[in-house]
């Protein structure tokens, strides 16, 4: 019997795939030569580089702690891993099962709204269907264990990262998709990868920063940030721009009294001004308001010393000012937005006890002004990481923006970090044009006199709440004085300013309050334009003091709050209209188009 003809087609396929992953290894060892060199040119002591990412808050206490805690109690984690066996027992049956054929329902399906398993083959092909499972046990076996054991937020919290840092999807030889890649593109995809994370690359520090979308799609003042407009004031601190009215022509009218937006200086104004589409800023000036927003400066090492009473005198009151001197109208109505609305209720307290009443409502978006919960950014504020910030602060004189974006993007690892990891470097793709996430990655530095107040006054010791506990300007104030008319918008998923520590300020003022609830979290829950048709919001007539049974006896509207806030704020504009207000032809004059200088300042 003779034997059977060699398979020369598949010989061949192999062979070009070898010898195209040679080219890929030879490509790779050229690219980080290059980069190695290019470092070796600019330091020669260091050609590596020296990472500067924020470290992981207290990882080895928080194993210590984790640790402990699970050896004190031996009989629960016993009757936890007996648990598992049983669910990987139940897994390996059906995995059995699904091999002869058979369509078992699953042991471990993943969350709907997580991402990390969305490619078909997930679930279609056996193996990965099975890796994908044994991860979902394992991982919620891991992150049960230690929260049934008692552990503190800052374990959850590390414990947490390390199991979503090892999904599968996050390596090359358990990613369906990665493969399915890396066949077709006879791994070019690494090469692209290499090349990508080589981009990504600080060249005065190595570290990653990871990128989030395609920053060329995007320039400030032509499609992002492109509400018309001029800047009529400056300070160190501020540029106040005033918009045109909608058709940016006079002859139409406005409400009498202007609004005013205090946005965080986290970041740069324009997350209420970014595409046409998704514009509040735009938005608000459509619905007939004469609307001016401060532009905070993206402060360097010269505005060390500035302070948070510095922010307050030079930011909502400067433009209370100016306001008055553009428009002859002394009153106004004011939003602010995160540590924005944090900075607006200071002000409101401080003027309450000034006596001065030219704010005639305020509306907090995501607002935290009692700090006894924070939620897991806690984990990042205690008091020897504040007194370690204190210290890198001093040595520069200010906080670095992607120190605080690192943050942020550990509080939501599976939506701001891993998903672009695999896209750019396993995938070696370039990331899609999105604008909020241009936004997001548009950082800002914070002064360290200022930053450093924050952090022991507000977050660490909880100040703002006690009456007279924070003195700004020399003025001792407190929160319960403020009697202004205010509409408090809290996001229900928000992971930096949790809703359910927000509603305390229904029970800090003394004036009447509006509460409502947007779905989502602390940026799509309040940039939700009406056209978009999406999510939902709560509202409620009662005032329970409990957070949970004002959200039990809610009401649940569909769509955008923008709508129901504007009925909210008209009735405190004043009732009569003036004619449209044009920027530069009132008591100030225009320095410069919109959106200013301090927004590119990069």
């Amino acid at each position: 019997m003779s034997d059977p003809p060699e398979d020369k087609s598949k010989e061949s396929d192999q062979e070009e795939f070898i010898n195209a992953m040679w080219r890929v290894t030879e490509q790779g060892q050229r690219l980080v030569g290059d980069f190695l060199a290019k470092q070796a040119e600019k330091d020669p002591e260091n050609p590596g580089g020296t990472p500067d990412s924020p470290n992981p808050p207290d990882m080895d206490a928080a194993f210590e702690e984790m640790t402990l805690r699970m050896l004190s109690g031996p009989e629960k984690l016993t009757q936890s891993q007996m648990a598992l066996c049983w669910d990987f027992l139940a897994l390996w049956r059906t995995t059995a099962e699904r091999m002869q054929g058979k369509k078992p329902e699953p042991v471990a399906v993943p969350d709907k709204s997580d991402m990390r398993f969305k490619d078909p083959a997930w679930t279609e092909d056996a193996i990965f269907d099975f890796i994908k499972q044994s991860y979902l046990l394992t991982s919620r076996w891991i992150l049960s264990t230690v929260r049934e054991a008692g552990a503190g937020e800052k374990t959850n919290f590390v414990t947490r990262q390390l199991v979503n840092a090892m999904s599968p999807s996050n390596f090359a030889a358990t990613n369906p998709e990665v493969l399915r890649e890396t066949l077709e593109s006879g791994g070019e995809n690494f090469v692209n990868g290499l090349k990508n994370m080589i981009k990504d690359m600080d060249r005065e520090t190595g570290a990653l920063r990871i990128k989030m979308t395609d920053e060329s799609a995007f320039q400030v003042g032509e499609n992002i940030a492109a509400t018309p407009g001029k800047v009529v004031a400056r300070n160190d601190l501020m540029e106040l721009i005033q918009y045109a009215p909608a058709g940016g022509t006079a002859g139409g009218t406005a409400r009498r009294r202007p609004l005013l937006i205090v946005p965080p200086w986290i970041n740069k104004y324009y997350i209420l001004d970014l595409s046409e589409k998704n514009s509040f800023i735009k938005w608000a000036v459509e619905q007939g308001n004469t609307t001016f927003v401060i532009s905070w400066v993206n402060p360097g090492a010269a505005l060390a010393g500035k302070t948070f009473d510095d922010y307050m005198l030079e930011g909502p009151l400067a433009a209370l000012d100016a306001i008055g001197r553009a428009t002859a109208e002394k009153n106004v109505n004011a939003v602010g937005y995160c540590i924005g609305g944090t900075l607006l209720a200071s002000a409101l307290a401080w003027m309450a006890a000034k006596g001065d009443k030219r704010i005639k409502s305020a509306t907090f978006l995501a607002t935290m002004l009692d700090f006894a919960e924070p939620g897991e950014l806690g984990v990042f504020i205690d008091g020897r990481q504040v007194s370690g910030l204190e210290e890198k602060m001093a040595a520069s004189g200010y906080l670095e923006g992607a120190d605080m974006a690192n943050v942020f993007n550990l509080l939501r690892e599976n939506d701001l970090i891993w998903p672009f990891y695999i896209n750019n470097y396993l995938l070696g793709k370039t990331p899609a044009p999105f604008d909020l996430l241009y936004w997001n990655s548009d950082s800002t530095r914070m002064p360290a006199a200022m930053h450093g107040f924050y952090l022991r006054q507000m977050y660490l010791e909880n100040k703002l709440v006690e009456p007279g506990g924070i003195a700004l300007d020399g003025v001792p104030i407190d929160l319960r004085k403020i009697k202004t008319p205010s509409y408090i918008l809290s996001t229900h998923d928000d992971h930096i300013a949790p809703w359910k520590s927000t509603f305390s300020a229904t029970n800090l003022y003394s004036g009447p309050t509006t509460f409502v609830l947007s779905a989502s979290g602390h940026i799509a829950g309040v940039v939700n334009p009406p056209a978009r048709d999406k999510y939902c919001y709560w509202t409620n007539g009662k005032k329970p003091k409990d957070p949970g049974q004002w959200l039990e006896t809610a009401s649940k509207q569909d769509g955008s709050w923008w709508p129901h806030w504007d009925k909210w704020v008209k009735r405190h504009s004043g009732g009569t209209k003036t004619p449209a207000r044009i920027p530069g032809k009132g008591g100030l004059k225009a320095l410069c188009d919109a959106p200013g200088t301090y927004v590119k300042m990069r």
